[in-house]
């Protein structure tokens, strides 16, 4: 059985991802709108990756017994003017959520919560992922700069993302 504590920090990251989520889809929204189809895509299956998280935290908390909390999504209220500023506030956004991960490792372990400490040690390792993406995408904008042509490719490049479901269902 997972102690309420530990259900109620999950609870809370279950609302964080889902909060996510719709940041990334207003900075898709951003992009779409600013003609970067290939960005927008980016960040559109971002917030498909924070869906996902979501629901398989969720589905963790439920698994052990406990009973989520549910709590508002709050809006994201966010100020876009570049592409850039947008990749900048991602990376800004993954760097807070790794904060928000990595006190829930702290308390499972203080709580000598092995099951929720192992399970949260995959996000650890996705935030690390996470950061080291985001952040390489602003250092090519950054070094781009006002080069349209560069722009492009970097948008035909990241068009190419797909999603995929980081938790498929596993068949009988």
């Amino acid at each position: 059985m997972i102690k309420e504590n530990i259900a109620k920090a999950l609870s809370d990251q279950v609302n964080a991802e889902y909060y996510s989520a719709y940041l990334y889809l207003i900075m898709s929204s951003y992009a779409d709108r600013a003609g970067f189809k290939g960005i927008a895509n980016w960040l559109f299956i971002q917030a498909q990756e924070e869906m996902a998280h979501g629901t398989h935290i969720y589905q963790h908390i439920l698994e052990r017994g406990g009973v989520p909390v549910f709590a508002d999504i709050k809006k994201p209220e966010i100020a876009l003017d570049s592409i850039q500023d947008v990749f900048k506030k991602v990376v800004a956004h993954e760097e807070y959520v790794t904060s928000l991960i990595n006190n829930i490792a702290t308390m499972a372990l203080k709580e000598n919560d092995h099951a929720s400490y192992n399970f949260i040690m995959w996000y650890v390792n996705e935030q690390i992922e996470e950061e080291a993406s985001a952040n390489e995408i602003l250092n090519k904008i950054s070094f781009i700069g006002d080069n349209l042509s560069l722009l492009y490719n970097l948008d035909l490049e990241l068009s190419a993302r797909v999603f995929t479901d980081p938790f498929p269902a596993v068949a009988d």
